[in-house]
């Protein structure tokens, strides 16, 4: 499906846009973009890939201007742009919305207006039952991305679809580098609630994800790939273990905003879930606004299952964390390098 296609990657400049480069370049695509307001990484990027079928873009997804030019002739686009940090969304709850909500809007509608074939806009687990900034804001873009895949499905225009996903393992804002930089200063690991639970999903699972959706997505769809969990304990534990470290683990208590566990698929979208093996597929509700058939006729109730959290999925032992950060590269280069490597995000 990529074949001589041009691919737009909002954000790009991020752990995500770089997996994604490592896993196309190297493909029949005939155009990757990278779209985002830091030049800084955009130049560290083209200095470390020296690709042309690299190309890249200096904007905002608040600007709805700057969008313009980098859609002129795009196929594709991966909607990654967005601010992640917790605490930070919570002392600055505006930009959150600025760039989660407004910016997700602005880049749906120029994709909209360039013709563009397909997009997927890349959400997280906070935004199942949200309580903080962050999950607010990103769950609003979820319901845009909804209403405008309507829109665009009325003009026979782009389908717009849905990923979301917890912790990327390493990812930017992940806790793993912290834990590492830590380790190998002989720091204490500063853990906010042992008990606290996470979603444990690689980055090249993330874009397995997204491309899963991108081919076989309906407007509106919402797809969630199934994930082990674990708790911040045997995450740290299992850290200590791989670089054969001593030091102690200080709780520091649970920080602005976040959550004793998280959330993938809240109940009411399980009740409308199809389960396709490895992911979760959750249909738009594509309902009008009469609601006269509830007012009388009735419905039959549904069943509730339970939402599907960190806390009742596959809970990691830390023999299985272990295997599972030994296969990151992040943790591979920092064995064998002796120090942190700096990554491109």
């Amino acid at each position: 499906m990529f074949k001589d296609k041009t691919l737009l990657i909002t954000g790009g400049t991020g752990s995500f846009g770089n997996a994604v480069l490592r896993r196309f370049l190297q493909t029949d695509i005939r155009e990757i973009r990278i779209f985002s307001r830091d030049e800084k990484k955009q130049s560290d990027m083209r200095l470390a890939y020296r690709n042309k079928k690299l190309k890249f873009y200096i904007g905002d997804v608040r600007r709805p201007e700057s969008l313009l030019d980098a859609m002129v002739g795009v196929d594709y686009v991966f909607h990654a742009a967005a601010l992640k940090q917790v605490p930070s969304c919570e002392f600055y709850p505006m930009e959150a919305l600025m760039t989660n909500a407004v910016g997700a809007e602005n880049v749906m509608n120029a994709a909209m207006a360039a013709g563009v074939k397909r997009l997927v806009v890349l959400s997280t687990d906070k935004a199942a039952y949200p309580i903080n900034a962050m999950g607010m804001t990103k769950a609003i873009m979820e319901k845009l991305a909804v209403a405008k895949s309507r829109v665009a499905a009325e003009r026979d225009s782009t389908i717009i679809t849905i990923t979301r996903y917890g912790n990327v393992m390493a990812s930017r804002g992940s806790v793993i580098p912290l834990f590492v930089e830590q380790i190998k200063a002989g720091r204490p690991l500063t853990v906010t609630d042992p008990s606290m639970t996470r979603f444990m999903m690689s980055i090249d699972e993330a874009v397995d994800l997204v491309l899963y959706a991108f081919e076989h997505g309906e407007p509106g769809d919402l797809f969630v790939q199934k994930a082990p969990a674990a708790t911040i304990e045997t995450l740290a534990l299992a850290l200590k273990k791989i670089f054969d470290s001593d030091v102690p683990i200080e709780i520091i208590g649970v920080r602005h905003g976040e959550k004793q566990y998280e959330t993938l698929l809240t109940r009411e979208e399980m009740m409308r879930a199809q389960d396709l093996g490895g992911y979760y597929r959750v249909p738009a509700d594509n309902r009008d606004l009469n609601y006269d058939l509830y007012y009388f006729q009735g419905a039959p109730p549904d069943i509730v299952p339970e939402d599907y959290n960190s806390n009742n999925t596959h809970r990691l032992t830390l023999n299985e964390m272990v295997e599972m950060l030994l296969k990151l590269d992040y943790i591979q280069r920092a064995l064998a390098n002796g120090s942190e490597e700096k990554e491109l995000i």
